[in-house]
């Protein structure tokens, strides 16, 4: 009894799909709006030179703008007395979290202390925690990328990658 009660809250959606549906596609016309303002601002004619910068950007918008609308319309008016159909499990979505938000940190580490220390951090810390790694391999393999992307990029390639706006780690040890 106690195993199908546990079945049952692992098989429990956290959102309906006919919600995600209706919040997407408001996201989606929300979008396609705002871009149609701007390929309107640029100039969304054709004119005897041919279209304008903005002509075929609104077209698109325009169309995803109309799908959007046709998607709200039957998550809304058409679905609305179908069955519950989920979106996602509960264990599912707390995997995708426990993904979303490290990548998150990763994006934010990026800008505030650049790319290579934080691709360090992020490498050794997800081969700990979701692989299990001992921490010398994991913290080895971290730097050692780190290390291996530094050189590929500043040195052999000459292209800078982002190190850092609040603290660059590296300019303390002359590779700057």
């Amino acid at each position: 009894m106690l195993h199908q009660v546990e079945d049952q809250v692992e098989k429990e959606s956290v959102p309906s799909l006919r919600m995600v549906e209706i919040v997407f596609a408001l996201m989606c016309i929300v979008f396609s709006i705002f871009f149609m303002i701007g390929s309107v601002k640029l100039g969304a004619k054709w004119t005897p030179e041919g279209p304008e910068s903005g002509y075929f950007p609104f077209y698109i918008f325009l169309m995803m703008f109309i799908s959007s609308t046709v998607v709200l319309y039957e998550s809304l008016v058409i679905y609305k007395k179908n069955p519950v159909e989920p979106f996602v499990e509960k264990n599912a979505f707390k995997q995708v979290l426990c993904i979303l938000f490290p990548a998150i940190a990763f994006l934010l580490g990026v800008s505030l202390i650049g790319i290579y220390v934080t691709s360090m951090i992020y490498i050794a810390v997800f081969m700990m925690w979701i692989g299990k790694y001992a921490y010398w391999k994991a913290i080895f393999i971290g730097l050692s990328v780190g290390v291996i992307l530094y050189l590929m990029f500043e040195m052999w390639f000459q292209v800078p990658l982002p190190h850092g706006n609040w603290f660059n780690p590296l300019s303390y040890i002359g590779m700057n």
